[in-house]
């Protein structure tokens, strides 16, 4: 078994080209889709050509999340702060797709 993973914002056009790439990997299994106003649809209402299309889009809300590896946010920009840190602090390992966590100086990223 790989890595368990969720995707946040899957609903959204950069989640679902996550969700592609995810559902093509060996060693990750998706195991959450999280969306916020379409939590309770399916996954083929937003994104009708991805397979598997009868998942059910899940909470996007941090404390609603099965336990995880890997998160990956494909939030709106100014979306991913709060739910990255809540994630990593729990020791999941976050991949944001958005640019809340870039690194805006040199200094910055020699001291990560």
């Amino acid at each position: 078994m790989g890595q368990i993973a969720a995707v946040l914002g899957a609903s959204g056009y950069a989640g679902g080209e996550v969700v592609r790439l995810i559902d093509d990997h060996p060693a990750i299994d998706l195991i959450h889709l999280g969306a916020h106003s379409r939590a309770g649809e399916s996954l083929a209402a937003v994104h009708p050509h991805l397979p598997d299309g009868d998942r059910i889009l899940g909470s996007g809300d941090v404390d609603d999340l099965p336990d995880i590896d890997v998160a990956f946010l494909a939030l709106p920009h100014g979306a991913s702060a709060g739910p990255g840190l809540a994630l990593a602090a729990r020791g999941v390992t976050v991949v944001d797709l958005g640019s809340d966590f870039r690194m805006d100086t040199p200094e910055r990223y020699e001291a990560a």
